[in-house]
């Protein structure tokens, strides 16, 4: 069982060696407080912030987010239309920053690729059957390899939530040591789906498989499930991360998706950021948000705090 490992991680790559040795690393791993968690993220949804600091917040928030449309009705011409969107979020402001990806569907990679060439914005594309994860390893390495030969530079995988809660996590590890590998250059976001884990202690668990496995980014949920994203498990997979850079000095960045729909929301994740990863985690290489409706709201609280005034109702683009 080949791991993503930099040379100096020394134990870990001893103890996610075997099944035997993978199930006892991460069973070994300290048990979540789930009242202790839950209460630290409701007492960090409190603070506030600087008036003058929230511009600087919903300038960042919006150069975070990954500008997402994962539907089955979408269309190349509705992701043209999003990408248009990720390169000038107000077409009449240009101090506003770009989004920092879109994310679609494979087949529509191209259509994202061409319309934001020469832009630095990423694209990234789901794979591994998703939402469910569902299918054969060759699938989801062929789902893969044609994302990335399509030009997405990232790449959002799904793990098999079912091997994962059989316990069955080798099979879980050796998939995303495959994808990563299916990757080449591109990056990895390892998708959880922490609303069908069932335990905080499995989120835990599912993190530093995820990263044991390569993943450069851990990301909550699909947006397909309820309850997608939310403050203590975000707070779990930051402590991962930060944990994790710790031991082997290799950095990851997380991805909070699904559910986040207003600045208010984002900037209490980005509190949680700070505060539980550390400042330098606040950065899009480090931190995403996954989302479609949020980048309306960033907008019309990020024109309020440089005018004075909100967005009138024909400025917000609605996709």
């Amino acid at each position: 069982m080949s791991l993503v490992l930099p040379a100096d991680a020394g134990d870990l790559a001893e103890v996610t060696a075997s099944e035997t040795s993978l199930k006892r690393f991460l069973h070994g791993l300290p048990g979540v407080d789930q009242v202790g968690l839950e209460k630290r993220a409701a007492t960090l949804a409190t603070r506030s912030i600087k008036k003058d600091s929230k511009r600087w917040a919903l300038d960042l928030a919006i150069r975070m987010v990954d500008l997402t449309t994962l539907e089955g009705a979408d269309t190349p011409g509705k992701v043209r239309s999003l990408c248009a969107k990720a390169r000038r979020p107000d077409p009449r402001d240009p101090d506003v920053p770009s989004v920092a990806a879109v994310c679609v569907y494979p087949d529509l990679v191209a259509t994202a690729v061409e319309a934001l060439q020469g832009t630095g914005i990423h694209v990234a594309s789901v794979a591994t059957a998703f939402p469910s994860g569902r299918s054969s390893l060759d699938i989801k390495l062929t789902d893969t390899r044609d994302a990335v030969a399509a030009g997405a530079d990232e790449i959002d995988m799904v793990i098999d939530r079912g091997a994962f809660l059989s316990g069955r996590y080798g099979q879980v590890l050796e998939e995303i040591v495959a994808v990563k590998e299916a990757c080449g250059d591109a990056h990895l976001k390892v998708i959880l789906e922490t609303g069908e884990l069932a335990t905080y202690d499995n989120v835990r668990r599912a993190s530093w498989l995820a990263l044991a496995g390569g993943g450069d980014f851990i990301k909550t949920s699909t947006g397909k499930v309820s309850p997608a994203s939310t403050l203590p498990t975000t707070l779990v997979m930051l402590e991962a991360v930060r944990d994790f850079a710790a031991i082997t000095g290799d950095i990851r960045g997380v991805k909070s998706a699904g559910g986040i729909r207003t600045a208010k929301d984002a900037i209490r994740y980005l509190v949680l950021v700070h505060e539980i990863a550390g400042a330098d985690w606040l950065h899009p290489d480090r931190y995403r948000f996954g989302a479609s409706s949020l980048l309306n709201d960033l907008l019309m609280q990020w024109h309020k705090q440089a005018t004075g005034h909100y967005w009138t109702a024909d400025r917000v683009t609605m996709d």
